[in-house]
């Protein structure tokens, strides 16, 4: 037997997840030119590990016994860090490691000493890839077919990961790693995402020991709502004072890292660095957005035209790929009238001063590994955005995305006057979709849309010195982002356990990529891919791509069963890299091979039933097991919650009564709110007198003041609203003082969730519901607050 085929039946006996390398730390030649593929089933044992036996000697007294202390928990010898980074809402012609208009030099950096993979693929969508990227497991099959926001009662939607699909922080930890978690985790459920918990599902309850983040899909970059471990904290500084959310989860993480290092000098540690940023709203700190003045006048038409011819020059796409033109559906540029095209350029500027400051601070990281000697032997996983540009801010952008994800779309004129607040603290700024579509280069479309590379296909750079010799290359192997955690696996040597917590684990669904670190034209494992996304669905296999594409991202309301009549299209991608040659006409028989692939794919991996909903699905109270809520109390003056988690009383018709105490001399402040400046309701005491305010976006705020004052003494305030039963949600409302009626007003518009911000009661805590008492809150109430009590009226 020769000494490879010797090591090929080493490498099958132990199937195919062992690290193997050689005696310079480089995975061994032999080895790495077989690609290894996980075995179906899992051969690493249980997790955690059985407590040592004793092997001293118990005698009638400590003098004449050997005592056997235990010893701590040790990763395998020579076992790297690892340091996983993930962007947010990055297209593939983003940044200009990729031939993008936006310097990135600190991830040009890594590539240049690393490893640049152009045909790696996301699911389209955020929760969906962050769960899939830690578990290494398809999406549905750990029930996160969509955004935690969005879950239903289905085996591959609820958004609550299964025991039996542990993650690699899991893993990690109970093989002797350190593991943190910094900056957007999205993959706890909703409905957990509360102080009662259950914590099981919050990072600090999947494997991670510390976590300082936030917990939904988006957060306010100068006002955001942090979570250390689990108790939510205020934020350090103002805005005034320099604050911004990436920073402070920068500084987070390397004093998690500086701090593990000088605990203990051996102890490796795994780092995911999530970071918020490019996902809406686009917060860029003023210095870095007047770096981008007049870059983006010449239009998206213009830079997708540029971006391509840089990719090709760069060698990031392939000789002869084709630009795939704009969908109809898109404006062009030249047809925008010159006040658009100001606000539009202004977002974009905005767009890329925060990539290029989100590239800063990651560079921030990665340059405190390099001074304390760490880079070297640190596997650093560099995934370049959780999906493609997100055209979520519609067809003319937006001042408030938060309004875009709730299907209110406010367009051109909620910019045209606040142009110089586009990027700042007041507002929630989004790109416009030509700008997405742009930044998508050279593929169709954009985020949500599964069914196309615009939506899926995001690069990856991988940068080990330690681990291998390659420099400055790419790589065209077509891989996943669940192929993430076997690759962590292999080259930490550590083997995938059958049973973690006492339950049998489903097998993981990715392959290692360790087989390509050395190896550029070595074959991929990966034959086969499904992606689905509210309908948008495709199936790769052996080079060939058939999709359908359902809907518009941007319009997120009103979806319905046409779905079922959207046609296929279906590309050779492996002389295509772009999609811009559909096939599906002239090859109607290898389309129908791969439409059977994909419904046995999605047999598989739980993605039946079909839902083609997208906002209507944000609605809390599909995720809530048996009948809905009617009535809530809160007790006290010091309540915080999540906002899904408070009361859902909006748009429909309600009745809310506070009994309170008041002081001599009289009180004031927040009896109650939710929600925050942009959308959201509260209902105060000032000048002694009771107010109702609702903020909508500006386009429907409303303020119903009270006439009578509230007396000393106990005191019953109360609110009625009824609603009018339009699909606005407008209604009347009524203010009542001890049972007198003491205001009315109507509220044009109301919704079923405000934002970012959460339910409180005694206090506005972030940003302030009514400008009149503030923007910076609190207003806390200074009266005594004996409960406060929500019913929906019938």
């Amino acid at each position: 037997m020769t000494r490879n085929a010797f090591l090929m039946v080493a490498v099958l006996a132990f199937g195919g997840n062992f690290g193997w390398f050689s005696a310079n730390g480089h995975i061994s030649e032999a080895i790495a030119q077989t690609p290894k593929i996980n075995s179906t089933k899992p051969n690493g044992g249980q997790l955690p590990k059985p407590d040592p036996a004793f092997e001293g000697k118990i005698g009638e007294t400590y003098k004449d016994s050997t005592p056997n202390f235990p010893q701590p928990l040790r990763a395998p010898k020579g076992a790297p860090n690892v340091l996983l980074i993930l962007l947010d809402d990055v297209g593939f012609g983003m940044c200009s490691t990729f031939g993008g208009p936006v310097p990135t030099p600190h991830m040009d950096q890594l590539a240049d000493n690393g490893l640049k993979y152009t045909r790696f693929h996301t699911t389209a969508l955020c929760s969906p890839t962050r769960g899939a990227l830690l578990a290494g497991r398809n999406h549905h099959s750990i029930s996160t077919g969509v955004i935690i926001e969005m879950g239903t009662g289905y085996p591959g939607y609820t958004g609550i990961i299964p025991k039996n699909t542990a993650l690699v922080s899991e893993i990690l930890r109970d093989n002797g790693y350190a593991t943190g978690m910094f900056g957007k985790w999205h993959n706890t459920p909703e409905p957990d995402i509360s102080p009662a918990g259950p914590f099981d599902r919050w990072p600090t309850g999947l494997g991670f020991e510390y976590f300082y983040g936030f917990n939904q899909g988006e957060t306010h970059q100068y006002y955001p709502v942090i979570y250390r471990n689990t108790t939510w904290v205020e934020q350090p500084k103002s805005p005034e004072q320099g604050y911004h959310f990436t920073a402070d989860m920068t500084d987070e993480a390397i004093a998690w890292t500086r701090n593990i290092r000088a605990a203990d000098p051996d102890k490796p540690w795994f780092n995911y660095f999530s970071t918020s940023g490019v996902h809406a709203p686009h917060h860029a700190p003023k210095d870095w957005l007047a770096k981008f003045a007049g870059q983006f006048d010449h239009g998206w038409d213009k830079q997708r035209e540029l971006t391509h011819a840089k990719q090709l020059a760069m060698g990031v796409i392939p000789a002869g790929t084709k630009l795939t033109p704009r969908p109809k559906e898109v404006p062009a540029w030249d047809d925008q009238k010159p006040q658009a095209r100001q606000v539009y350029s202004r977002l974009m500027e905005n767009y890329a001063a925060y990539m290029a400051y989100t590239d800063y601070e990651v560079g921030r990281l990665i340059e405190s590994l390099r001074q304390s000697g760490e880079l070297d032997n640190t596997l650093v996983m560099y995934v370049v955005g959780d999906n493609g540009a997100s055209a979520e801010g519609g067809l003319e952008g937006t001042f408030s995305e938060i309004a875009s994800l709730i299907g209110i779309q406010l367009g051109l004129e909620s910019m045209v006057k606040r142009i110089d607040e586009i990027g700042g603290p007041t507002s929630e700024p989004h790109v416009p979709v030509g700008w997405a579509w742009a930044m998508n280069a050279p593929f169709q479309w954009t985020k949500q849309v599964a069914s196309h590379f615009g939506g899926t296909r995001n690069p990856m750079v991988v940068h080990w010195p330690k681990g291998f010799k390659s420099k400055g290359e790419n790589r065209t192997q077509f891989h996943h982002v669940i192929d993430v955690v076997p690759t962590i696996l292999e080259a930490c040597q550590i083997q995938e356990p059958n049973v973690v917590n006492g339950i049998e684990q489903k097998p993981i669904e990715g392959m290692s990529m360790v087989y390509s670190f050395d190896h550029a034209q070595a074959k991929s494992p990966r034959t086969t891919q499904y992606f689905e996304l509210a309908t948008n669905r495709a199936i790769y296999h052996d080079g060939w791509v058939a999709c359908s594409r359902y809907g518009f991202p941007w319009l997120t309301l009103g979806r319905n069963e046409d779905f079922l009549k959207a046609p296929w299209e279906l590309y050779h991608i492996d002389e295509d890299f772009s999609e811009a040659n559909d096939l599906a006409a002239k090859m109607p028989d290898k389309l129908k091979e791969l439409q059977a692939r994909f419904l046995e794919e999605a047999k598989t991996y739980d993605v039946f039933p079909f839902d083609p909903r997208f906002s209507e699905r944000m609605d809390p109270r599909m995720r809530v097991s048996g009948e809905p809520k009617t009535h809530w109390t809160y007790f006290g003056n010091n309540v915080w919650l999540p906002e899904p988690i408070g009361p859902q009383a909006f748009p429909r018709s309600n009745t809310i009564t506070a009994e309170l105490t008041i002081p001599q001399g009289g009180a004031e402040g927040v009896v109650a709110c939710a929600g925050a400046f942009s959308a959201g309701w509260t209902l105060f005491v000032k000048d002694g007198k009771p107010t109702f305010h609702y903020t909508c976006f500006e386009i429907a705020d409303v303020t119903v003041s009270g006439t009578e004052a509230l007396p000393e003494g106990h005191v019953t305030l109360k609110t009625e609203f009824t609603a009018d039963g339009n699909p606005s949600g407008s209604g009347t409302l009524k203010l009542f003082v001890n049972g007198k009626e003491a205001g009315e007003g109507h509220l044009k518009r109301t919704l079923f969730r405000h934002g970012l911000e959460p339910f409180e009661v005694g206090r506005d805590s972030i940003t302030s519901v009514d400008e009149v008492y503030g923007d910076k809150g609190s207003f806390e109430f200074t009266g005594q607050i004996e409960k406060v009590t929500f019913e929906l009226n019938k």
